[in-house]
């Protein structure tokens, strides 16, 4: 048994030595891993994606927005800057080229982040959802720890994954439902999801996921790093508790093959009825188009987005995918 992240009392998604979902599914084994990794040699099942595949925007965002503008700047895949009330709050920030352990081998980003490192504004806060590498970068939050010194916020757990690389990361880790006031009138967070985490092949659900709850004086965000929809449970009982939403943030990629991917990661199908059920006024789509995870194209989220909402009688503007770099204005 390795060494446990986090050690506390056992309560409804802890067991004193692993998290889990009360409501969802437990992690693919590794059996299941090998076969679909037979399926995608012995059927061809793996869409093959550009080697590289630049988005014509780039963004140079300013030092501050006050107030209660919203400034909402496309990083890539789950990594968003979002500026408001005189704060700027990184999610989930993936700076490095590839999102794996190894600098050499693992999916390798096929743009450039929306923003250069060099240009990002001062960093007041960063929320990391939970410990797969695409989402948790350790290397991208040393050097945001050494160039900012912003606060962490992430699930137990996380924390020590993160002081354990370097211990200049101010990171804090919390339990679903702490709400964190981090100032200004903005409070953040984290709240259930169905997913699970793990860093290696013996840490699987050593450490929590979540999404986050961002509260602003222009109105809450409910930020959905991964999720599988299930029944749509996450999403109703957000809006219930937590609700109403301005914008909900919304992942429609890394969905394919579905016997594997379905019970923790949503379609672009799902990820509308996850808008319907949490109630949010408008969304911005995030997880596609950066690393190649699974085996869809790399354009099918956008396209499969645009059939869902017309099917849902959605508007498009109701619910947009931006590329790297594109700007969202309130």
């Amino acid at each position: 048994m390795p060494r446990q992240y986090y050690t506390g009392p056992i309560s409804d998604h802890f067991d004193g030595v692993r998290f889990f979902d009360p409501h969802g599914a437990a992690p693919k084994r590794t059996r299941d891993l090998l076969r679909w990794f037979a399926d995608r040699r012995s059927r061809g099942t793996r869409a093959k994606w550009p080697v590289w595949d630049p988005s014509p925007y780039s963004d140079r965002p300013p030092a501050r927005v006050e107030g209660s503008t919203w400034r909402i700047s496309y990083i890539g895949h789950a990594s968003f800057l979002i500026q408001t009330a005189g704060l700027n709050i990184l999610l989930d920030p993936v700076w490095s080229k590839r999102a794996s352990p190894s600098r050499f081998i693992g999916p390798k980003r096929v743009n450039d982040p929306g923003i250069a490192f060099a240009d990002l504004p001062p960093i007041d806060a960063v929320l990391v959802s939970h410990g797969h590498y695409d989402h948790l970068d350790v290397r991208t939050l040393s050097r945001i720890a050494a160039a900012h010194r912003a606060r962490v916020i992430t699930t137990l757990g996380n924390d020590v994954i993160m002081r354990n690389f370097d211990s200049a990361i101010t990171a804090e880790g919390h339990d679903w439902d702490d709400r964190v006031d981090i100032g200004d009138g903005v409070a953040i967070t984290p709240v259930a999801a169905r997913h699970w985490s793990a860093r290696n092949l013996s840490d699987r659900n050593m450490a929590l996921w979540a999404s986050f709850v961002i509260e602003t004086p222009a109105g809450r965000i409910y930020f959905v790093a991964d999720s599988g929809y299930g029944e749509g449970r996450y999403f109703r009982s957000a809006r219930e508790r937590y609700g109403p939403f301005k914008l909900a943030i919304l992942p429609i990629g890394a969905y394919e093959p579905r016997w594997f991917m379905g019970d923790h990661h949503m379609n672009p199908k799902e990820a509308v009825r996850a808008l319907i059920d949490c109630g949010a006024e408008i969304a911005l789509a995030h997880h596609h188009g950066t690393f190649q995870l699974t085996d869809e194209p790399i354009d099918a989220p956008r396209l499969a987005l645009s059939d869902a909402l017309n099917a849902a009688g959605i508007s498009t503007e109701r619910f947009t995918a931006l590329r790297a770099g594109q700007v969202w204005h309130l």
